[in-house]
């Protein structure tokens, strides 16, 4: 009798102890989602599954120093978003640009793709805000460290893809990553006259020529103006800081309508 009593007692506060567990572990799970749900109104996009949000935003600093907790930290998830991530780029970039070969199309998705590039969207984004990190990391200026914010963004569209799938994801590129591309932020590393020249004899479609047309501005702040002609017609027009960057953007002009025809 005593020691069914005793078993009793036992498995009551073995019961208790399961039902403390589970609740701080529900607790815990809110607060962590309470912590990144602003970034959610923030941009308009309502994830399903707000766990894979959180887990996005989890560091290792963070996991490491809930060892007792089922913490996950947003690694794998960093990995899938970096391939959802090219894949998606490269699609666009395909796409925007038929005349480009494989080469330049792998060299301009590797400067949209790398990591000052991530980080300056993380930053656009706030997403330093809302990362969960270990108390060292935390002290150190992890929040603001360029690999770690490159890695959280990766992190976010990994999630996104698995909560929403990729239309989702090419949903938020077209609004925080297209327009950037669209606006030459990443022509450094583009040659659009070789493009045009290509396309135009690959064409037949006659013979190009470059002029300045106009020049503004001071001499230490000077803005040049070129147009660009296929026979003798002009078909863009490009502004730049150099003469060689007015003569890019005008042939960027040039086979922007070309193409289209």
């Amino acid at each position: 009798m005593k020691g069914s009593k005793k078993q009793y007692t036992n498995s009551k506060k073995f019961s208790r102890h399961r039902f403390k567990h589970s609740a701080r572990k529900q607790m815990d799970e809110k607060v962590r989602i309470q912590k990144v749900a602003p970034l959610q109104e923030k941009i308009s996009l309502y994830f399903v599954d707000e766990k894979l949000l959180v887990q996005a935003f989890t560091h290792s600093s963070y996991v490491n120093e809930h060892r007792g907790r089922p913490y996950e930290d947003n690694e794998r998830l960093e990995f899938l978003g970096d391939a959802v991530l090219e894949l998606t780029i490269s699609q666009f970039l395909y796409k925007k640009y038929p005349t480009m070969s494989e080469g330049e199309l792998t060299k301009l998705r590797a400067a949209i793709v790398c990591e000052p590039s991530l980080v300056l969207l993380a930053n656009e984004l706030h997403f330093g805000d809302y990362v969960l990190l270990g108390k060292g990391e935390e002290n150190t200026g992890g929040r603001t460290r360029p690999a770690l914010l490159a890695d959280v963004f990766e992190a976010f569209i990994g999630a996104l893809y698995l909560d929403k799938g990729i239309d989702a994801v090419k949903a938020f590129l077209e609004i925080h990553v297209h327009p950037r591309i669209n606006e030459g932020a990443f022509s450094h590393v583009m040659d659009f006259k070789s493009q045009l020249q290509e396309y135009v004899q690959r064409e037949g479609l006659g013979t190009i020529d470059y002029a300045i047309i106009q020049e503004k501005g001071p001499a230490h702040n000077r803005e040049f103006v070129s147009e660009v002609k296929l026979n003798q017609e002009g078909c863009g027009v490009g502004f730049g800081r150099s003469k060689k960057e007015a003569e890019q953007h005008a042939a960027q002009e040039a086979l922007g309508k070309i193409v289209k025809q």
